[in-house]
């Protein structure tokens, strides 16, 4: 059987399903794109007027439909709260989760004169650009990422920033005159994370899809960024970015006869976060903890960065970002 892969008709999405399509023949797994248009896709208006799961509504109805076996999704667009009738098969190794500067004349961020304009879509990344202090003029932007970056072509606009995951994945991260240290601008959770749906039912089929495509350390690392998301906006909605990492340490065994040299790896999740407030602060917080806790510990962060702004801090919309 061929495998139905559905996939937004962009450029960036075909470019993703299109990696995933890849590794399943790999793996044995014949499988063809079938492009399911969006709200997202068909709507010019922002996002942040659209509301949640624009990008991914169409896709998930064409899997209970049937009328696709799978669907690849930019992980940071799938709604935090979860869909009972689908299941979440795979969460493949992750592309490079930071933003990235296209600006004119070859500049980095620090290069721009005071005043110049650079086009995001994101609250997040408008916050963080502000932030920076650099006098930069932050204008609204929509688009994929030909638009975003012809806007610079054409002189409309002296930089945008964009996903560095999505040069990549188009051949086209030599365009990028920056990669923006996640000191600067930490991304939106789980930038750079694909997400792989098969319908809840097809047992046999999701477990196939994990053995295939499943990057337990990626897993770990969203589904403790996306825990930061879903606690702010169970109470409140900002600009928020997240960024997990998944580190090992070294544990000794306490009270073991080897002394230090008895001991175990562990695999542990580092977690970054910030949120935006409507006087135009930052708030920023960390954890770090195991990763079978990823979960709690993005949960926990969330609740921390509340008590440090308070809720009524916090008031931008949430942005699904490309």
């Amino acid at each position: 059987m061929t495998l139905r892969i559905g996939t937004r008709p962009s450029a960036l999405a075909m470019a993703q399903a299109g990696l995933v399509a890849e590794r399943l023949r790999a793996a044995g797994m014949p499988a063809e794109l079938v492009e399911v248009a969006t709200t997202g896709d068909r709507s010019s208006a922002p996002v942040a007027e659209l509301g949640v799961g624009v990008f991914v509504s169409a896709l998930r109805e064409a899997l209970v439909r049937g009328e696709v076996d799978v669907a690849v999704h930019s992980f940071k667009d799938l709604p935090t709260a979860p869909d009972p009738r689908l299941h979440l098969a795979a969460v493949p190794p992750r592309e490079d989760p930071r933003d990235a500067l296209v600006a004119r004349d070859g500049m980095v961020l620090g290069e721009l004169p005071p005043g110049a304009t650079v086009g995001t879509g994101s609250a997040r990344r408008r916050a963080q650009l502000h932030a920076l202090g650099l006098g930069l003029r932050v204008v609204p932007i929509r688009g994929n990422v030909d638009t975003r970056v012809g806007k610079v072509h054409a002189g409309e606009l002296d930089a945008v920033v964009v996903a560095a995951a999505g040069l990549r994945r188009l051949g086209r991260i030599d365009e990028a005159t920056e990669l923006l240290d996640p000191l600067q601008m930490l991304p939106c959770p789980a930038q750079g994370a694909l997400a792989i749906e098969c319908r809840a039912d097809a047992l046999e089929l999701g477990r196939a899809l994990a053995v295939a495509l499943d990057d337990e350390f990626t897993r770990a690392a969203v589904t403790a960024e996306r825990a930061v998301l879903a606690t702010l906006e169970a109470g409140c909605s900002a600009p928020v970015g997240a960024l997990a990492d998944v580190v090992s340490d070294w544990e000794p065994i306490s009270g073991s006869a080897g002394g230090d040299d008895e001991g175990r790896v562990v695999d542990r999740v580092s977690l970054r976060a910030v949120v935006g407030t409507t006087d135009g602060a930052l708030i920023r917080a960390s954890v770090t903890g195991n990763m079978d806790d990823a979960e709690k510990l993005g949960a926990a962060l969330a609740v921390e960065l509340l008590d440090m702004g308070g809720p009524a801090a916090l008031g931008e919309p949430l942005d699904r970002e490309i």
